[in-house]
């Protein structure tokens, strides 16, 4: 890369650096509270709420995932649009409110705390299956940050994680709840400038969506023109039931939950579910045309997951460059903040019962330190293990969530196998090649966890104790 289009990225990207830095020095002096620094007073309006949730639950497998599966796959990755746009919908037409309400009226501060209460079994079961699944979460998106600055700057994977790691560690641990969803709105409107600039430059070089399709239909490799990838039958139904089955991961994400619960009333919620739908309109069906155009106008690709960054290289100036790079970082870091946020109130909050600001920061810089250093040696692709801990988190409490805000109390041993049974049958769906092959491991996890759950709601129902 010459040295003027690097100078331009690296001014671009300080800039932008240091303005998240100053939110988290301004968000520190409203973080007086416990409540204040886990749920932000709970007085979040809709704009930031909507916009930081979304970013929060769009993560680096939004823009280099869907962009390298709609490389990779070709016409068959549409299935990833309603499968997210249903994820959304769920979260904000089922969750959203009564989560905010019931919250609200039990004084819960983490989504811990709302589904487990005071049982220590289900709490320590839900703080190990949280740190689990959010540092395979963390160091996915720290890795993705080695992938960006490798592609565009030449910087080493190392160098690039630790660089990365540093600011997001640096502006949660100064800011607490406050911080990450400001940067995280800052963050949500980046990334969609990019969603909406990038593929709009794309198109208009390719000669519109009849170019772009049929660079896809006159390719060599058949499967990237069938909506099915060449599956047929009982393969061809299991592929799009599990693309599918990746909405119904989102209900039981802490780091996106915990904004329907800071939020300030019920009218802000309402504004806040169209805000977001239309966020996650333009961002997933903005990441796939690039995708699908990159396969006409890229010629040799390294990392099918770095076909956003080779594109934007290709298309823009080095300005409009380092933008679109400040919105792939944003991507890593709005998702990144929040769950290092989730994971210091699972071991400061729910098990130690700390009410010790200083040990909730503490607690951030040793997990995101562990995540930093767990990401090198993330060997998966950002796609599949960003899927993985998704779909582990979605059906571990996801269930027991929707059950608990639509019908009722759970009896705790139901619960127990619920969050459990969820949590484990994701995790031997995903070693064991078989299954995997047979459809998306959240799908079956998250309806045997459904069932328990439904279960034990008809139990404590009957009159028996929880």
């Amino acid at each position: 890369m010459e040295a003027q289009t690097m100078t331009a990225l690296l001014v671009t990207l300080v800039i932008y650096k240091l303005l998240l830095l100053g939110v988290g020095a301004w968000a520190s002096s409203r973080s007086t509270s416990e409540i204040d620094f886990f749920l932000g007073g709970r007085r979040l309006g809709p704009w930031i709420a909507s916009l930081s949730s979304a970013a929060s639950s769009s993560s680096a497998w939004t823009l280099l995932g869907v962009s390298g599966a709609a490389f990779s796959w070709g016409w068959s990755a549409v299935w990833l649009l309603p499968a997210c746009m249903f994820g959304f919908a769920l979260n904000w037409f089922f969750v959203a409110e009564r989560l905010r309400s019931q919250s609200a009226r039990t004084g819960a501060v983490t989504l811990t705390e709302f589904i487990c209460g005071k049982d220590r079994r289900l709490r320590a079961l839900a703080a190990i299956i949280i740190l689990l699944s959010l540092g395979v979460y963390v160091a996915s998106q720290f890795k993705a940050a080695g992938v960006t600055f490798s592609e565009i700057l030449g910087m080493g994977d190392v160098l690039a994680i630790g660089v990365g790691g540093g600011i997001v560690l640096l502006y949660t641990m100064t800011g607490g709840f406050w911080a990450v969803s400001v940067t995280d709105l800052i963050q949500g409107v980046v990334m969609v400038i990019a969603a909406v600039l990038v593929p709009i430059v794309a198109l208009f070089e390719i000669g519109g969506f009849s170019e772009m399709m049929a660079g896809l239909s006159n390719h060599e490799e058949l499967a990237l023109r069938d909506p099915f990838g060449d599956r047929v039958g009982s393969a061809a139904v299991g592929f799009v039931l599990g693309t599918l089955g990746i909405g119904l991961g989102y209900p039981g994400q802490p780091h996106v939950s915990n904004r329907f619960m800071a939020m300030r009333n019920s009218e802000d919620v309402q504004k806040g579910t169209w805000i977001s739908l239309i966020w996650a309109i333009l961002i997933y069906t903005g990441m796939l045309i690039v995708g699908w155009c990159s396969r006409s106008l890229i010629q040799e690709v390294g990392n099918n997951e770095a076909v956003l960054l080779l594109l934007t290289q290709e298309l823009f100036s080095p300005v409009l460059a380092g933008i679109i790079v400040a919105a792939v970082l944003s991507a890593i870091m709005s998702t990144a903040d929040s769950q290092l946020l989730v994971c210091a109130s699972t071991v400061s909050y729910d098990l130690a019962q700390s009410r010790n600001r200083s040990q909730d920061r503490v607690t951030i810089l040793i997990i995101g330190v562990v995540a930093i250093l767990a990401a090198s040696f993330v060997e998966q692709t950002i796609f599949d293990s960003v899927l993985f801990a998704w779909s582990a988190l979605g059906a571990a409490f996801g269930p027991l969530l929707l059950v608990q805000l639509w019908c009722g109390p759970v009896r705790s041993s139901y619960a127990l196998a619920s969050m459990a049974s969820g949590f484990s049958l994701s995790l031997i769906w995903f070693f064991t090649p078989l299954l995997k092959g047979l459809i998306y491991e959240l799908v079956p996890a998250f309806l045997l966890a459904l069932l328990l759950a439904w279960l034990g709601f008809r139990q404590s129902g009957r009159g028996k104790k929880a």
